[in-house]
């Protein structure tokens, strides 16, 4: 009798020892998270596509070239690609691309936006190239550009859209604080091609609330249950004020309703969050920003790093993570 108690005990004390580090290796282990950082070197203006069960990322020019590409299996582990507009227009000059974003038009067709500085007129306006690779290269064929406000201060920050009906729409601000006059995010529709815009040009919001000092910029759309969400950064890129702001549109082409309170600011990991997108991965929300170390206030311009937040959601009140360089949640 003993020995088979003995034996029954030792049967259920290994069931249980065998069972539990099941259990927590597959469903009760936590998620690794990650740091922040995702990119450490300057890649301003971050804008990040998915392709192929992965993920590319573009930004500002600088060390990698022209704009910088960089790819990722998981958000969080970027490897370096290189340039993705290695040759640009007659109309600008090297060295100065800006805020590049691209379109996914097909399975073999890109489309980019960027912004460069227009030789003719002196403003910083938007240019179109296009790509059989998410990669790249991408060619601009133009001989002017696409968007330039030339009285109103220039056009800068493009940022392409497809609303849930197929309809191609694209973003842009007007650079009035290069003039001192208004800033204000435009939109109009884009024909099939992504390469010209149709209809007419609407004005949705411009800088009216304290915290947005003198302008508005950096637009990125984003559709969710049938309403329509504005977000775009305001105030001076290199100071600890910059931040991102979130309105509420009834179509892609508004009208749109502040918020109000910025919803993402400096927080003592990160200082000037801004220039952000949003991607969607597995039923969650991504913030994908730029931001730059706080201790660095006073240097021009700051190295603007790539960071990664998550955005929630309560209703139509988007809520995103203050810059955390030990992020608990993995994407």
């Amino acid at each position: 009798m003993r020995r088979r108690l003995g034996l029954l005990l030792l049967l259920v004390l290994g069931l249980g020892g065998c069972s539990d580090p099941g259990r927590a290796s597959s469903e009760g282990a936590p998620a690794m998270g990650f740091t922040n950082p995702v990119y450490d070197q300057n890649f301003a203006d971050p804008q990040v596509i998915a392709v192929d069960n992965g993920y590319v990322a573009f930004a500002t020019n600088g060390s990698l070239g022209n704009v910088q590409t960089l790819k990722s299996a998981d958000l969080v582990s970027w490897e370096q690609i290189g340039d993705a507009l290695p040759e640009l227009p007659a109309w600008t000059t090297p060295g100065k691309v800006w805020a590049p974003e691209v379109t996914v038009q097909a399975a073999d067709r890109y489309a980019m936006y960027y912004t460069t500085s227009d030789d003719a007129s002196g403003r910083q306006c938007i240019g179109v190239a296009v790509a059989s690779s998410a990669t790249g290269p991408y060619v601009d064929k133009s001989s002017e550009p696409l968007i330039c406000q030339v009285d109103e201060g220039g056009s800068i920050d493009a940022s392409p859209f497809q609303d849930s009906s197929g309809k191609r729409w694209l973003y842009w601000k007007n650079d009035g604080n290069a003039i001192g006059v208004d800033t204000w995010i435009y939109v109009s529709e884009l024909s099939p091609d992504g390469l010209r815009l149709v209809g007419p040009t609407r004005r949705l919001i411009k800088q009216d609330l304290d915290w947005e000092g003198n302008l508005v910029e950096a637009p990125y759309m984003v559709e969710r249950e049938g309403k329509f969400h504005l977000f775009y950064s305001a105030n001076a890129y290199d100071k600890e004020t910059y931040a991102v702001g979130h309105a509420l549109c009834t179509t892609p082409t508004g009208p749109c309703t502040k918020s109000g309170d910025p919803i993402l600011v400096t927080s003592e990991a990160a200082a000037g969050p801004g220039h952000n997108m949003v991607l969607e991965k597995d039923n969650r929300y991504w913030f994908v920003y730029h931001a730059w170390d706080p201790s660095a206030v006073g240097v021009d311009p700051p190295g603007r790093s790539m960071w990664l937040s998550e955005l929630t959601w309560t209703d139509d009140t988007p809520a995103v993570q203050p810059p955390l360089k030990e992020n608990p949640n993995h994407p």
